[in-house]
């Protein structure tokens, strides 16, 4: 497992650097759309910079304790950096969208200025609402166990360890709306525009633009992809905790790692294969 994680490790970290490097040396690679995808890199590399590492040491070093305050740490940033990536992803599916649907209107919306403002209040904002979250698990009590069977400090797992029925019930209650907030809004937007971008390809783009719209759907088809690899596990993960449903630890850790790591990993090859203009600057090189 030490070794798969290894592994991992070094496709995110290799990957999302690449892809920071040609976006910011290339010149032609200085557009909207690729400042999004240097945001993308840049959450992917610290999430899995943030999670990976203790996973290694626990299978290389027997390293199985984690102080408090570096957990919370761990549990503040990766509730932060997955609220950001979901943000993200909605700001990919407003370009395409904007790109596709309303092309006369695309270089007036979708500027450098814009996406920059865009990308840093969503850093910004949200590692206040964690900031506030985080604040709020710190009024539990922790008097009795002290062990969390998941494979990295989460809210869930951490604010289970709690003592009082009531105010674990209430933390809870609070991270789970924000979770479900921070997910199912961009969600919404991100499906309502992915809709829309199939049906221009295929009602409004006639016959004699198919290239236009293949063009379309190829584009969009990734990142499709890449929204239900992350929102449909996590999803289905916070909604059963909420509900109650118990499933194996074992099915648990693995939805947990499906949706955190392996868009993580999988994004950089996504779209350095499918962006033409990302490829071609790294055939060029």
């Amino acid at each position: 497992m030490a070794a798969v994680f290894f592994v991992l490790y070094l496709i995110i970290v290799g990957g999302n650097l690449l892809i920071l490097v040609f976006i910011c040396y290339e010149r032609c690679l200085h557009k909207p759309t690729y400042f999004i995808f240097c945001h993308l890199a840049m959450n992917d590399l610290l999430f899995g910079t943030v999670t990976l590492p203790k996973m290694i040491s626990i299978y290389w070093l027997d390293d199985r304790v984690v102080p408090f305050g570096a957990c919370f740490a761990q549990m503040y940033f990766v509730h932060s950096l997955g609220a950001i990536h979901s943000l993200i992803l909605l700001f990919m599916a407003l370009d395409r969208f904007i790109a596709i649907c309303v092309p006369m209107r695309y270089p007036a919306l979708i500027t450098t200025k814009t996406v920059s403002i865009m990308c840093g209040l969503s850093w910004a904002l949200t590692f206040l609402r964690m900031a506030g979250i985080l604040a709020n698990v710190l009024t539990l009590s922790f008097c009795s166990s002290n062990t969390i069977m998941q494979c990295y400090c989460d809210l869930v797992s951490i604010a289970n360890l709690g003592s009082g029925q009531d105010e674990v019930k209430f933390v809870m209650a609070v991270a789970v709306g924000n979770a479900l907030f921070s997910l199912l809004v961009p969600l919404s937007f991100i499906t309502f525009s992915y809709i829309s971008i199939i049906l221009v390809a295929v009602l409004k783009l006639s016959r004699s633009r198919s290239g236009e719209r293949y063009k379309a759907l190829s584009t969009c088809t990734p990142q499709i992809f890449i929204t239900c690899l992350y929102y449909l596990p996590r999803c289905f993960v916070y909604l059963s905790s909420y509900l109650g449903f118990a499933f194996g630890i074992d099915f648990k850790i693995s939805l947990v790692l499906l949706y955190s790591l392996c868009p993580a990993a999988v994004n950089p090859i996504i779209y350095c294969l499918k962006t033409k203009d990302i490829k071609d600057c790294i055939l060029k090189s």
